[in-house]
């Protein structure tokens, strides 16, 4: 798939900008803090309704402005489509094709986009929040259903969490425990249907990021993929079964819940851990490695999406070639080239050496504004 434009209006310090794409690879160049990475950013929000920067949605707005919009057309391989993501201090709209669509689980997965900055490494070396975050906004773009299920497990996991500490602050009202069996019941079904998605997918991403990381290493070393559970749940179980563990785990875990008013088990409490020859490379890793291993987990990410959904992901560069030595820079950009539209920020072009970059459009960042010409 491809971007074939990009409008912004009112988006970060962009009041109006318009760009054509042609070509597979597109530069931004600039000095920190012009806006080269609004322009990944506002690409990023336009496939998955929100940024991998903040959580706030108001922040993407301009000052002084009260909406932002992002527009762009893409090719896919059955056809263009138009999409649109406005954002107010209200809430968000999303359209495709000029139609407003009711949810966004129905609107992500229009555009697929993978996102590899310096900040990756935490997904590597970081707190699980962030493991966990990276799992779901990637299965999510694959599986609309993942992300309705994942929603509505929040949801009741709140009304749980409230029942909680409503009972451990004695609150609670007499049917409590009866409404706690409900809850956990919903919260059963919800997070064996989340597991199932994410051994699957753990699993394909293993498949790939071991033999891309093998290759990087000349063989020397095996990345592999634990997923961390908290709960009994396992990969070879039936639906029935593992709903009955969840179940059975909650009831062996109710004093302490309610003792800490929240819920202890389920997938807002997994992880996942990368090693590499049996060590874990969190704790024991070099930084190289952890380096290979970030990169190898996201060029698996493009080959995971190709094979779901039949093309290509588009690949947004925020400042990491910089980051990579020139083995791993040639290895990304021999692996992307001819088959991947790729945006690329960076402060200069002095150290990319590659001849995929030599080939590039090139647009220069000052204070909001592109320009063709340095």
């Amino acid at each position: 798939m491809n971007l074939r434009d990009l409008t912004l209006t009112h988006y970060r310090n962009y009041e109006e900008l318009s760009l054509r794409f042609d070509g597979p690879i597109h530069l931004f160049i600039g000095n920190n803090a012009q806006g080269k990475t609004n322009v990944l950013e506002s690409i990023y929000v336009l496939a998955l309704a929100k940024s991998h920067r903040t959580a706030r949605d108001k922040e993407l707005i301009a000052w002084n402005a009260d909406y932002a919009t992002i527009r762009s057309e893409v090719e896919r391989r059955y056809g263009s489509v138009r999409l649109e993501i406005q954002l107010t201090s209200k809430g968000k709209r999303a359209k495709i094709n000029g139609i407003e669509q009711s949810k966004l689980s129905e609107y992500i997965g229009a555009l697929n986009v993978v996102m590899f900055a310096p900040e990756d490494l935490a997904i590597v070396k970081g707190a699980p929040a962030q493991r966990r975050r990276f799992i779901d906004m990637e299965i999510g773009q694959v599986s609309p259903t993942y992300l309705y299920y994942l929603s509505s497990y929040n949801r009741v996991l709140a009304q749980k969490n409230q029942l909680l500490k409503d009972m451990a602050m004695k609150k609670g009202q007499p049917h409590d425990e009866a409404m706690l069996s409900i809850w956990n019941t919903q919260l059963a079904d919800l997070a064996v249907k989340l597991l199932k998605k994410r051994f699957e997918f753990l699993g394909k991403l293993e498949a790939w990021a071991r033999e891309i990381h093998s290759g990087i290493t000349d063989g020397k070393e095996t990345l592999s993929l634990h997923y961390e559970n908290s709960s009994p749940v396992t990969a070879g179980m039936e639906a029935a079964q593992a709903q009955e563990a969840m179940l059975a785990a909650y009831e062996e875990m109710f004093e302490r819940e309610k003792q800490r008013g929240s819920t202890l088990i389920g997938p807002h409490r997994d992880d996942f851990s990368l090693r590499i020859n049996n060590m874990d490379v969190q704790t024991y890793g070099s930084q190289g490695q952890q380096r290979t291993s970030a990169l190898s987990l996201k060029l698996a990410e493009i080959e995971l999406i190709k094979e779901e959904v039949g093309e290509y992901p588009v690949l947004l560069l925020d400042d990491v070639l910089s980051e990579l030595d020139e083995h791993r820079q040639t290895l990304l950009l021999e692996t992307i080239q001819n088959k991947v539209q790729t945006f690329v920020s960076t402060t200069g072009v002095e150290g990319l050496k590659h001849q995929v970059l030599r080939q590039a459009s090139r647009y220069y960042v000052r204070e909001g504004k592109i320009s063709l010409e340095s």
